[in-house]
This record gives C-alpha cells, sequence and structure tokens, in this order.
C-alpha cells in the first residue's frame, strides 16, 4: 500500500493528468472503481441481499451506477435511489445511461427494505454540510444499523479534514482508489470508515511518483533509512548523549520517564540535569541514567560545554517559571555543538501569552528544535490555529511549524508531526491505552535520542512518534507510562529482525 495521502484536489488534479496521459480515459477509470466495488462488496457482504445504491450528481455516483450495472448483471437483487442526475456529456452520466435499473427518488428508500447499502453520494470531495433528503436518507440508514460499503469516503466526511459535515454514513467497509486521503486517517473519520481497502484502478504509479506529493502516512517507510544504526566501534557517546531537565524535588518523575525513553530508544548516554534540592531523590531512583545539577542556566551551560550533550529535552516537570523560559534561551542560542532540542509540557506553557519570544529564538538558532504539544498546550502558542470545522489538523501543524521554525508534534490519536517546509504525516498506530499520564513525557526522550543518534528533526519525530505508539499497541491494556521504555526492545526486534540461516 502507497504511503501518499491525496487531498480531494490533489486526486482530482491526479485524475486529470492520468487521463491525460493515458491510456484509460475517465469513463475507463470509472468502470475500472465500479468493478473493484462490486470485488469488495461479494467478498466482504456475500449474503447481504437486497442490496441499495444511493448516487449522488458527480462521479461518486457514477461509480455507483456501474456497482448496480455489475451487481444486476450478475442477478442480484438492487435497488437505486437518486434525487438529481450527472450532468449531460460527463462520465457519470454516461455510466448512468449505461445502467439498467432506474433509479427512484431517496424518498422513497425503506431501510428496512435492505440488508446492505453502497454509498456513492459524494466521496472525498465534500466540501458542504449534508442538508436535506440525503441527510435524511443517511440518518435512516444509521436508525437502522444497516452495513454500509462507502465508495471513496462515508458521504459526510470531508476528505481533507476527516470531519463530519452534517451528519455522515459510518461504514462497514470503504472503497478508495489509488490512495488514501487525510480523511481515512484523521479522526472521526478514520473510526466511520469501517475496514478501508485501496483499489487498484489503472492509473500508473509514476503519475502519484511525479505529483510531488508531501504527506504521507506515518510508519517505517517514511524514516527506517536513516534510522541510526550502531558501529562496530561504537562507545557510550558517539551512540548520542541527552540532556533531560528536572524540575525540583515534588517533580521529577516526567524528566525520569523523558530519560528512560531516551536510554531505551538508543542513546548511549544520558544525563538527567537537577535543582540542588532534588538531587537526592533522583539519585534514589537513577541506575544506568546520570545525574549532575543543573539548578542554573550558567549551571547548564557549563554543562554542555564539558560534557557535550547531542541533544536535550526541556519541559518534562521543568516547570513555567523563569527558569525554564532561561534555559530555553540558552540552550538555542548559547550552547555550541547542540544539535537538538525537544520542547515538551512545560517548555511550552512557559511561552503562553508570549510565544513569539520562543518563536525568534527557534529561527535564530542553529539547533534543530521539535515542539510536542497537545491539543492544549498547542492553543497556548497558536491560539489563533483552533480547531475548526474546516480546518484540517495537517494544516494547523503545517502552519505552527512554518510559524515557529520547528518540527511540530501535535499529539492525540490521530498525532499529525510537520516540518517547516510543509513535510507531514499522519500516524495511525496510536492506542487508546496511550492516553495516561507520562506517556509524552516518554514521547519526548525518545524524540531526543533518536535526534542525538543522528536522525534529522523531522524524520526522528516520525519514528519517535510510530515507536513509542507500537510499544503502546504491544503492551496493550494495563498500560502505564513506565511500561513504554520497556516494550521498545521487543518492538525494534520486529522491526529489525535478526537474520536467519
Amino acid at each position: 500500500m502507497r504511503i501518499e495521502l491525496l487531498t480531494p484536489e490533489e486526486m482530482s488534479d491526479l485524475d486529470r493528468r492520468a487521463i491525460a496521459s493515458g491510456p484509460l480515459d475517465g469513463y475507463a477509470l470509472m468502470q475500472n472503481a465500479g468493478a473493484a466495488v462490486v470485488a469488495e462488496i461479494l467478498a466482504h457482504f456475500p449474503t447481504s441481499r437486497p442490496i441499495g445504491i444511493v448516487c449522488g450528481p458527480g462521479n461518486n455516483g457514477g461509480d455507483g451506477y456501474v456497482v448496480a450495472r455489475l451487481l444486476a448483471e450478475r442477478g442480484l437483487e438492487v435497488s437505486l435511489f437518486a434525487d438529481e442526475a450527472p450532468p449531460e456529456g460527463s462520465d457519470a452520466a454516461r455510466a448512468r445511461k449505461a445502467c439498467p435499473l432506474v433509479p427512484v427518488p431517496f424518498s422513497r428508500f425503506d431501510a428496512e427494505a435492505h440488508g446492505l447499502v453502497v454509498d456513492a453520494l459524494f466521496g472525498a470531495g465534500l466540501a458542504r454540510p449534508v442538508e436535506g433528503a440525503e441527510a435524511r436518507l443517511i440518518e435512516a440508514v444509521r436508525a437502522a444499523a444497516l452495513p454500509v460499503v462507502a465508495i471513496d469516503l462515508p458521504s459526510g466526511v470531508s476528505g481533507a479534514t476527516g470531519k463530519p459535515l452534517g451528519v455522515a454514513f459510518e461504514a462497514r467497509l470503504t472503497v478508495t482508489f489509488v490512495a488514501r486521503k487525510p480523511g481515512h486517517l484523521l479522526l472521526p473519520g478514520r473510526q466511520l470508515c469501517g475496514q478501508l481497502v485501496v483499489a487498484d484502478i489503472g492509473i500508473h504509479a509514476s503519475v502519484i511518483d511525479e505529483a510531488g506529493i508531501s504527506l504521507w502516512e506515518n510508519g517505517p517507510a517514511v524514516w527506517k533509512r536513516l534510522y541510526p544504526g550502531v558501529r562496530v566501534d561504537a562507545h557510550k557517546y558517539s551512540r548520542g548523549h541527552v540532556a533531560v531537565i528536572s524540575g525540583g524535588a515534588a517533580s521529577t518523575g516526567a524528566a525520569r520517564l523523558a530519560a528512560r525513553g531516551a536510554a531505551r530508544a538508543g542513546a548511549g548516554a544520558v544525563t538527567v540535569l537537577s535543582p540542588a534540592g532534588a538531587l537526592p531523590v533522583n539519585a534514589m531512583h537513577l541506575t544506568s541514567i546520570m545525574l549532575a545539577r543543573g539548578e542554573t542556566a550558567d549551571e547548564l551551560v557549563d554543562f554542555c560545554r564539558t560534557r557535550k550533550p547531542a541533544t536535550a529535552v526541556l519541559g518534562p516537570g521543568a516547570g513555567t517559571g523563569e527558569r525554564t523560559r532561561e534555559f530555553a534561551c540558552r540552550l538555542l542560542l548559547n550552547v555550541e555543538g547542540l544539535k537538538g532540542l525537544v520542547l515538551d509540557a512545560d517548555a511550552i506553557t512557559a511561552f503562553a501569552g508570549d510565544p513569539e519570544t520562543l518563536f525568534s529564538m527557534l529561527k535564530a538558532s542553529a539547533v534543530e528544535s521539535v515542539l510536542t504539544p497537545h491539543e492544549g498546550e498547542f492553543l497556548r502558542l497558536f491560539p489563533d490555529l483552533g480547531d475548526a470545522l474546516d480546518r484540517s489538523k495537517v494544516e494547523r501543524a503545517r502552519q505552527a511549524a512554518e510559524r515557529s521554525g520547528a518540527t511540530v508534534v501535535l499529539k492525540g490519536a490521530d498525532t499529525v508531526v510537520a516540518a517547516s517546509d510543509g513535510r507531514a504525516v499522519i500516524n495511525s498506530n496510536g492506542v487508546s491505552h496511550l492516553a495516561t499520564a507520562g506517556s509524552g513525557d516518554v514521547l519526548a526522550g525518545i524524540t531526543a535520542s533518536l535526534m542525538a543518534q543522528a536522525m534529522p528533526a523531522f524524520e526522528a519525530a516520525c519514528a519517535a512518534v510510530w515507536l513509542h505508539a507500537e510499544a503502546g499497541r504491544l503492551f496493550g491494556m494495563g498500560l502505564i507510562a513506565e511500561d513504554l521504555p520497556e516494550e521498545l526492545p521487543q518492538v525494534f526486534k520486529n522491526l529489525f529482525p535478526e537474520p536467519t540461516g
């Protein structure tokens, strides 16, 4: 399966370029799409009868007319519903004319009379709320709990944002074509798609390769080629040294979680920098992870100059006051040789109300930086980029990355990672068990670890998000944050299996 994610606009452009380059015209592609849907219906719902097919006036409806014709030709009991005919001369109009079934109005649709519904109303390109007869039909299908096969995307779900525009179908199976759309992975669209199948309809892979796509599903294909190996002559500092700044005596656990995540992710050395009053608390809990005093900004700079960590984590349990702000400033502008900085939690909140100060430092610094906010922290730095019906989580993260000059990890069940140059991924292997205190601290440590091992910031953040989620998936129910680092070795074994034979 291809990892590119195509917006509805990109998919329309790809269709046009594929048709222009041949050998298939638009009608032939529509025939292939309909045939692919029929194959999936017969495979997944071989006994569901009768089948009601609801068609809109666009190309999605055209696919529906092809499905209706092919199912009828196989002798299946099919009913066809449409309120509006496709435009004259369109491929959809041609498909409707070739279909032997006469469509009846949506008002005559009876949910109780059907065993399966094929949704060919709107597809991924919907840009307005579903209203009127279409909305009533969708509500009737949902009330009857009828299984739905959606063509391209459940009607009512935006292909760009994954958000329902008014009411939306909830599909058991969605069949899309060529590549997935953001709405297939962004919530709640991902939940409304059911099982997702990507069908080949005859568009050559080179057409996608030439499209310049910059949004992908996150996974090893995005970053594995840059994943750090361990040289035979490696020593602990050549594998990367990570500094993690701790808060006071009552808030040290978050930094230790980040440090443990950094160590398990492969950093050869990890040091917790602690205020004097918290040194005994941290010392009681650390073994292989080193400990040093780092109460003031001057002590932080001295440590970095003498011990030369490659990356640092600032934020987990660090506090939101002047110390954290000053540490951020020094790490970004006054530490030679520091390659990467992860700003999480308190380090983000510390600049609430004054984000431009942080952004100016990020842009002026030679240090590659990653911001890892959850939704609440994101709004503290980007209050004008709040969630809205017409705003994609991808675009929000991209705008934040461009504005800040950092890689942004906008966390959630559908985490988006965006680079300041516009590249972005949507993560899809997250599980609900990750919604536990301290989980984000571990993610910050994994990210810093991979950057310390010479992965670029964007790829390191993408890899960290996937590894972190995979650890949560493997552990399952009962997960607490302390379990995540300990599950990473199994994730690595699965990702990099030992050669056999």
